[in-house]
Protein backbone atom coordinates (compact mmCIF):
# COMPACT_ATOMS: atom_id res chain seq x y z
CA UNK A 1 0.00 0.00 0.00
CA UNK A 2 2.44 2.55 1.14
CA UNK A 3 4.08 2.25 -2.72
CA UNK A 4 1.37 2.69 -4.27
CA UNK A 5 0.58 5.95 -2.25
CA UNK A 6 4.18 7.19 -3.30
CA UNK A 7 4.20 6.35 -6.59
CA UNK A 8 0.98 8.58 -6.71
CA UNK A 9 2.40 11.25 -4.41
CA UNK A 10 5.75 11.25 -4.25
CA UNK A 11 6.20 14.39 -2.62
CA UNK A 12 2.78 14.78 -0.44
CA UNK A 13 4.13 18.21 0.96
CA UNK A 14 5.15 19.15 -2.24
CA UNK A 15 1.39 18.31 -3.93
CA UNK A 16 -0.28 20.15 -1.27
CA UNK A 17 2.09 23.74 -1.69
CA UNK A 18 1.46 23.38 -5.24
CA UNK A 19 -2.31 23.03 -4.84
CA UNK A 20 -2.43 25.99 -2.56
CA UNK A 21 -0.60 28.24 -4.27
CA UNK A 22 -2.50 27.60 -7.71
CA UNK A 23 -5.58 28.28 -5.77
CA UNK A 24 -4.25 31.64 -4.24
CA UNK A 25 -2.66 32.85 -7.49
CA UNK A 26 -6.88 32.68 -8.98
CA UNK A 27 -7.63 35.12 -6.48
CA UNK A 28 -10.95 33.53 -5.88
CA UNK A 29 -12.11 30.19 -5.15
CA UNK A 30 -13.91 27.79 -7.39
CA UNK A 31 -14.55 24.18 -7.16
CA UNK A 32 -13.21 23.60 -10.71
CA UNK A 33 -9.56 26.14 -9.36
CA UNK A 34 -9.61 23.40 -6.40
CA UNK A 35 -9.56 20.11 -8.29
CA UNK A 36 -7.12 21.77 -11.10
CA UNK A 37 -4.69 22.60 -8.46
CA UNK A 38 -4.98 19.22 -7.02
CA UNK A 39 -4.12 17.81 -10.56
CA UNK A 40 -1.32 19.89 -10.89
CA UNK A 41 -0.27 19.33 -7.53
CA UNK A 42 0.18 15.61 -8.41
CA UNK A 43 0.82 15.67 -11.66
CA UNK A 44 4.23 18.33 -11.28
CA UNK A 45 5.92 16.34 -8.54
CA UNK A 46 5.13 12.86 -10.45
CA UNK A 47 6.88 14.80 -13.55
CA UNK A 48 9.96 15.50 -11.18
CA UNK A 49 10.34 12.83 -8.93
CA UNK A 50 12.75 10.98 -11.28
CA UNK A 51 15.28 14.43 -10.36
CA UNK A 52 14.46 13.94 -6.04
CA UNK A 53 15.73 10.43 -6.09
CA UNK A 54 17.30 10.58 -2.03
CA UNK A 55 14.38 12.13 -0.69
CA UNK A 56 15.32 13.00 3.45
CA UNK A 57 14.50 10.46 5.72
CA UNK A 58 13.47 12.87 7.85
CA UNK A 59 11.80 16.13 8.67
CA UNK A 60 10.57 18.10 11.55
CA UNK A 61 8.50 20.57 10.96
CA UNK A 62 8.28 22.45 13.90
CA UNK A 63 12.01 23.32 13.72
CA UNK A 64 10.90 24.19 10.44
CA UNK A 65 8.56 26.56 11.14
CA UNK A 66 10.41 28.13 13.70
CA UNK A 67 13.79 27.97 11.42
CA UNK A 68 11.45 29.97 8.80
CA UNK A 69 10.31 33.37 11.73
CA UNK A 70 14.14 33.65 12.48
CA UNK A 71 15.06 33.86 8.88
CA UNK A 72 12.18 35.96 8.33
CA UNK A 73 12.87 38.21 10.73
CA UNK A 74 17.04 38.15 9.90
CA UNK A 75 15.47 39.36 6.37
CA UNK A 76 13.82 42.18 7.90
CA UNK A 77 16.52 43.37 10.62
CA UNK A 78 19.30 42.67 7.40
CA UNK A 79 17.54 44.88 5.30
CA UNK A 80 17.87 47.96 7.45
CA UNK A 81 21.31 47.04 8.16
CA UNK A 82 22.30 47.37 4.82
CA UNK A 83 19.55 50.49 3.98
CA UNK A 84 21.80 52.03 6.63
CA UNK A 85 25.32 51.00 5.17
CA UNK A 86 24.11 52.42 1.46
CA UNK A 87 23.29 55.63 3.36
CA UNK A 88 25.75 56.25 6.19
CA UNK A 89 29.15 54.10 4.94
CA UNK A 90 31.09 55.60 1.66
CA UNK A 91 32.43 53.05 -0.57
CA UNK A 92 35.57 53.95 0.52
CA UNK A 93 35.07 52.86 3.89
CA UNK A 94 33.20 49.36 2.65
CA UNK A 95 34.85 46.15 4.06
CA UNK A 96 33.34 43.41 2.04
CA UNK A 97 35.07 40.42 2.05
CA UNK A 98 34.60 36.63 0.76
CA UNK A 99 34.15 33.92 3.36
CA UNK A 100 34.56 30.38 3.80
CA UNK A 101 32.28 28.43 5.63
CA UNK A 102 33.19 25.00 6.42
CA UNK A 103 29.62 22.49 6.26
CA UNK A 104 28.93 20.03 8.54
CA UNK A 105 25.70 19.32 6.59
CA UNK A 106 25.89 16.46 4.57
CA UNK A 107 22.28 16.08 2.77
CA UNK A 108 22.12 18.38 -0.47
CA UNK A 109 18.50 19.44 0.92
CA UNK A 110 19.72 20.94 3.95
CA UNK A 111 22.66 22.40 2.34
CA UNK A 112 20.38 23.86 -0.34
CA UNK A 113 18.45 25.67 2.76
CA UNK A 114 21.52 26.86 3.94
CA UNK A 115 22.84 28.60 0.79
CA UNK A 116 19.13 29.56 0.28
CA UNK A 117 18.90 31.32 3.53
CA UNK A 118 22.46 33.31 3.08
CA UNK A 119 21.50 34.42 0.00
CA UNK A 120 18.24 35.67 0.93
CA UNK A 121 19.53 37.66 3.69
CA UNK A 122 20.42 40.93 2.00
CA UNK A 123 23.87 41.80 2.34
CA UNK A 124 24.84 38.20 2.04
CA UNK A 125 25.48 35.88 -0.88
CA UNK A 126 25.94 32.22 -1.76
CA UNK A 127 28.53 32.17 -4.28
CA UNK A 128 30.31 28.65 -4.60
CA UNK A 129 30.16 24.95 -3.29
CA UNK A 130 32.70 23.25 -2.73
CA UNK A 131 33.51 19.97 -5.07
CA UNK A 132 32.83 17.32 -2.50
CA UNK A 133 30.12 20.17 -0.49
CA UNK A 134 32.46 20.26 2.83
CA UNK A 135 32.54 24.01 2.69
CA UNK A 136 30.32 27.25 1.13
CA UNK A 137 31.82 30.46 -0.07
CA UNK A 138 30.30 33.46 0.73
CA UNK A 139 30.03 37.14 -0.11
CA UNK A 140 29.56 39.72 2.69
CA UNK A 141 28.69 43.26 1.72
CA UNK A 142 30.41 44.69 5.01
CA UNK A 143 32.12 43.43 8.04
CA UNK A 144 34.97 43.93 10.44
CA UNK A 145 35.21 40.46 11.16
CA UNK A 146 34.90 37.52 9.30
CA UNK A 147 35.18 34.86 11.64
CA UNK A 148 32.72 36.09 13.42
CA UNK A 149 30.12 36.16 10.12
CA UNK A 150 31.13 32.03 10.15
CA UNK A 151 30.43 31.82 13.57
CA UNK A 152 26.87 33.69 12.81
CA UNK A 153 26.10 31.04 10.12
CA UNK A 154 27.00 28.08 11.40
CA UNK A 155 25.43 28.76 14.96
CA UNK A 156 22.21 30.63 13.97
CA UNK A 157 21.44 28.41 10.54
CA UNK A 158 23.71 25.48 10.15
CA UNK A 159 22.92 24.23 13.39
CA UNK A 160 19.06 24.63 13.04
CA UNK A 161 18.98 22.81 9.69
CA UNK A 162 21.03 19.68 11.42
CA UNK A 163 18.10 19.53 14.00
CA UNK A 164 15.88 19.71 10.77
CA UNK A 165 17.31 17.37 8.78
CA UNK A 166 18.13 15.40 11.12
Amino acid sequence: MARAYQWLLPHPFLTLLLAIVWILLQNEFSAGMAVFGIILGIIIPRMTSIWWPDTPNSFRLRKMASYSLIVMWDIVVANIQVAWIVLSVPNSKLKPAWVVVPLDLVQPEAITMLAGTITLTPGTVSADLSDKGHSLLVHVLHTDDPDSVVEEIKTRYEARLKEIFA
